[in-house]
């Protein structure tokens, strides 16, 4: 009996695992990264002379390969500068489905969170954020899977919402419409869940009506959106203000029914944070209003300030 070293198994892992692309355009370089459904691999597109990303189901399932088609023609659907846009879509030898997609450069929210900004550059990357999820809803598509891991920061600074394995769609919505045909897994009464049992999902940034798999509306991704928010705060040296805690506890509370209606209300509670106006789930004190109207017209305080000072000095100073 032969025994295989602990590298030798790994190495034949690793062949077991590639992709087939004979009979493709492509041609394989590395593997990128993992997911619960399949891996994603950097691929040569040899038809364009470019590198894209190409993303496979790991074992040729019925289910899974009805979830990765949904997958990419949801993200088709869904033409928005924050999304990642699909190229081209098969079936390998094997029978596997796979998709690619636009070969992203860059790092992941939950890296750039611990190097880069303070709590407004912050925001400003959530808001973007904001935004594509926004427009999905509005075409009734729900993300489901809403965390650091899955928001990508481009090297121009562009943010892309990555990973829409787990979305759904609203019936009578403009994607449900266009994608009609597509037959998922029936989930209007369970938890979407591995052959194991484990719920899929992100522990921390799963609402609570999602892990007990019950119907989920566009607040599920508020929730996530949340707890988003209160990540990104967790590398802030200085204290973060109570109106920015009070919006993550409205975007975060348990009973759905008390969070933001939409994620177009939590975005525009953070710009208006940022833009020095009253935030509507914080009620101030005239000492808070007086500080946030001072931070809010500084500029023009300073330069009247300047003025005062000049004036003074010419009358104390000044030819007699």
């Amino acid at each position: 009996m032969m025994f295989l070293s602990d590298s030798a198994l790994e190495r034949l892992r690793e062949a077991a695992d590639q992709p087939d692309l004979s009979g493709t355009r492509y041609r394989l370089l590395e593997k990128l990264g993992q997911g619960g459904m399949g891996g994603v691999f950097r691929v040569d597109d040899r038809t364009l002379g470019r590198e894209v990303a190409l993303k496979v189901i790991n074992v040729a399932d019925p289910s899974l390969s009805a979830r990765l088609l949904q997958e990419a023609r949801v993200i088709a659907q869904l033409e928005h500068p924050g999304v990642v846009p699909v190229h081209d879509a098969g079936t390998l030898a094997d029978g596997r489905p796979y998709y690619t997609m636009k070969l992203v450069q860059g790092e992941s929210l939950e890296e750039w969170a611990e190097e880069i900004g303070g709590i407004a550059d912050r925001l400003r990357t959530f808001l973007r954020v904001c935004d594509p999820v926004a427009f999905a809803h509005a075409r009734g598509v729900l993300h489901r899977d809403l965390k650091p891991a899955n928001i990508m920061i481009g090297p121009f600074g562009e943010v892309l919402v990555m990973d829409w394995g787990l979305s759904k769609l609203l019936a009578g919505s403009p994607a449900s419409d266009s994608l009609s045909e597509i037959q998922t897994p029936d989930e209007t009464s369970a938890p979407l869940t591995t052959a194991h049992g484990s719920i899929l999902g992100t522990p921390g940034y799963m609402a609570p009506e999602q892990r007990a798999g019950k119907s989920v509306d566009p607040r599920v991704d508020v929730y996530s959106l949340g707890a988003i928010l209160e990540f990104l705060f967790q590398f802030v040296p200085q204290r973060v203000p109570p109106p920015l805690t009070a919006i993550c506890r409205k975007a975060k509370a348990d009973d759905r029914d008390q969070r933001y209606a939409s994620v177009t209300d939590l975005a525009n509670d953070v710009a208006n944070f940022l833009d020095g106006l009253p935030v509507s789930v914080y009620r101030e004190g005239f000492l808070a209003r007086a500080a946030r109207w001072i931070r809010r017209n500084q500029t023009w305080i300073l330069l009247l300030l300047a003025y005062v000072v000049m004036r003074a000095l010419l009358i104390f100073f000044g030819p007699r």
